[in-house]
């Protein structure tokens, strides 16, 4: 990973003589990241302590490959087609990655590694919505406002059971990920179920999409709004020149809009954490096992300090979103309103392999400031505001409505 994904080299620095650039990825992101549906990582720096040994010690240090090699001798000589020897290698790769049982850790190729590398800005070709797993379906986690899967009506939760007629029952996510990917401009056609109970048909235009992280503006005269879509290279600088913007315009309080939000760069979000909070004051901890191996605080350009916020979640809302969520909430100096978030508390981190190929691989997992990991758990609202079918078809937002009347209060 470049180095410039992360602001704060010095103060990740460890004893250990490596560094590792840390993925806050999001939910089941398996290669779909590669497929640039609008995923969202998160990157920071984590360095293990030398006396921190590894779970995984008592694994021979090589493994014995004479069965694949036997595997192989049959394909080669029985096989009626053609066999590509890259792509064989890249199969064993992806297998041994998967054979973990995590769906945060897999493989990827140079080309996968480059388009994931690509979505880290923010700019890609798709539908603009992010794939996940659950419960061995391939679910829509969020669509991104404003481009294709929103405008068709695709919403979070939706289980993806076809793509152009074939059944999504067995693949993994990058499978589903390649039947959907193509080129700008060329539709893709998906069956859903949503609510467990309605079965719908989506015909979807894909674009090229490039998506902006922070929107802001001033409602009913003195409440700045603050809308996060991701957490990306630009979003803590660009969210710092709201809050001044806000400041200055003396609004008497403030809504972060964080729904759809999947995730991003983890000092994007611990940067927009310190707007609001103390000078250190914990933002989250990563550990391995039972270990605190990182802790993350706040660095003290708390320019929103003692502002009244809320922030609104959602089932869309994950990993870097629930950590800045999670951190304001427990450090009681915002208002949680919505639905509750989707559940990712594990980190990643990406290490580089030759021939120019990544491996993705959960190295810890995370913890709010009150000490909970929320994996598979999610952030629980303070006060629980959904959005119904009709609000959709009317363009209302009862969650949006609810934050205003709150700082009205």
């Amino acid at each position: 990973m470049q180095p410039q994904l992360s602001t704060h080299d010095e103060k990740h620095s460890k004893k250990s003589t490596w560094k590792k650039t840390v993925l806050v990825a999001i939910v089941g992101v398996s290669v779909l990241v590669v497929f640039l549906f609008g995923v969202g990582v998160g990157s920071g720096q984590i360095g293990f302590n030398d006396s921190i040994a590894s779970q995984n010690n008592d694994l021979p240090e090589n493994l014995n490959y004479a069965t694949v090699e036997k595997l192989y001798d049959a394909l080669r000589e029985e096989y009626d087609g053609d066999l590509d020897v890259n792509k064989l290698l890249d199969g064993m790769k992806t297998g041994l990655a998967e054979a973990s049982g995590d769906p945060y850790t897999v493989y990827m190729n140079k080309s996968q590694a480059e388009d994931f590398k690509a979505a880290l800005n923010g700019t890609f070709s798709g539908i603009g919505a992010e794939l996940g797993q659950k419960d061995g379906n391939i679910i829509i986690v969020s669509p991104i406002a404003g481009f294709p899967a929103d405008k068709a009506g695709l919403r979070p939760q939706d289980v993806v059971v076809s793509v152009d007629g074939q059944s999504t029952a067995g693949m993994s996510i990058d499978e589903v990920v390649g039947k959907i990917r193509g080129p700008k401009d060329t539709q893709v056609s998906l069956k859903v179920v949503r609510d467990e109970k309605e079965d719908l048909d989506f015909t979807i235009t894909r674009k090229d999409i490039k998506i902006p992280s922070v929107k802001t503006e001033i409602l009913d005269g003195n409440i700045g709004y603050l809308q996060i879509s991701q957490f990306g290279e630009d979003t803590a600088s660009l969210a710092a020149q709201a809050a001044n913007e806000f400041r200055q315009k003396q609004v008497k309080g403030v809504i972060l809009d964080l729904r759809g939000n999947p995730g991003g760069l983890l000092d994007s979000s611990v940067d927009i954490a310190s707007l609001w909070l103390p000078k250190d004051a914990t933002i989250l901890q990563q550990k391995r096992g039972d270990t605190v191996v990182s802790t993350e605080t706040a660095s003290g350009n708390n320019i929103l300090k003692g502002m009244p916020t809320v922030v609104l979640i959602n089932e869309g809302s994950a990993s870097a979103s629930e950590i800045l969520a999670g951190a304001l909430k427990d450090q009681k100096v915002a208002t949680l309103i919505g639905q509750k978030s989707y559940g990712k508390g594990s980190v990643q981190d990406i290490r580089p392999l030759k021939g120019g190929g990544e491996l993705k691989v959960t190295i810890a997992r995370w913890y709010r400031p009150n000490g909970s990991n929320i994996n598979k758990k999610g952030v629980e609202p303070d006060q629980k505001v959904e959005i119904s079918d009709d609000d959709f078809k009317t363009g209302q937002d009862p969650q949006k409505q609810a934050a205003i009347d709150h700082l009205k209060r």
